[in-house]
């Protein structure tokens, strides 16, 4: 196969032409470092590598791109790449290179969520603990971290009463608005005991 043009596309692509037929993209980066160019010959494996060295290139820059956002777990950022129209196994390398990096870290990704959930939306061990799963942190870092920032009961039915207090003042007095509050609690994550042990309580 000869390729017979190399024409700049969005995103800083290049469109290939194989023997005067559009045949694939690949990233600005890998066509220049590639050493190929216009009129050279290109064998089926030479043009896989050059389409593997461009994948990889292409998912590693969009984990830096998402990594400078925010934190994000492994799996997390592995599906995010991914859904971006990447494929599946450059993703999980982009993944893998960022934690050898040193800028992925799923036991302080773990941390810094709990803190963020526990302390500022207010929300309860279960609320948490399904939270991380969902962001892909293995059980073991789950269990420490919850075991380290979950609060005992006192504060548990302390940031239930803050939350009635901000938003079911009523919840008190009134029976729907009761149920409203308990419904939502439970949606925090808290069990049906502690919240009942806190209205009981006014």
């Amino acid at each position: 196969m000869k390729i017979t043009d190399a024409a700049p596309r969005r995103r800083r692509l290049y469109q290939l032409f194989l023997d005067g037929e559009p045949a694939v993209k690949v990233d600005m980066e890998t066509w220049l470092l590639s050493g190929l160019s216009v009129g050279d010959e290109i064998d089926d494996e030479t043009l896989h590598a050059l389409l593997e060295s461009s994948a990889k290139h292409r998912a590693e820059e969009k984990a830096l791109y998402l990594l400078e956002h925010r934190a994000h777990s492994k799996k997390e950022l592995a599906e995010k790449i991914a859904r971006a129209e990447y494929d599946r196994d450059a993703a999980a390398k982009a993944a893998d290179r960022m934690e050898e990096l040193g800028l992925l870290d799923d036991e302080a990704y773990a941390r810094s969520l709990a803190r963020e959930l526990f302390g500022r939306k207010k929300f309860g061990a279960r609320r948490v603990k399904q939270e991380m799963r969902q962001k892909g942190i293995d059980e073991e870092t789950v269990a420490a971290v919850l075991e380290e920032f979950a609060p005992q009961t006192d504060g548990t039915r302390d940031a239930i009463r803050e939350i009635i207090e901000k938003k079911y003042p009523a919840a008190f007095e009134d029976e729907k608005v009761r149920r409203r509050a308990v419904a939502a609690l439970q949606r925090y994550g808290y069990v049906f005991e502690d919240i009942l042990a806190v209205l009981k309580e006014d």
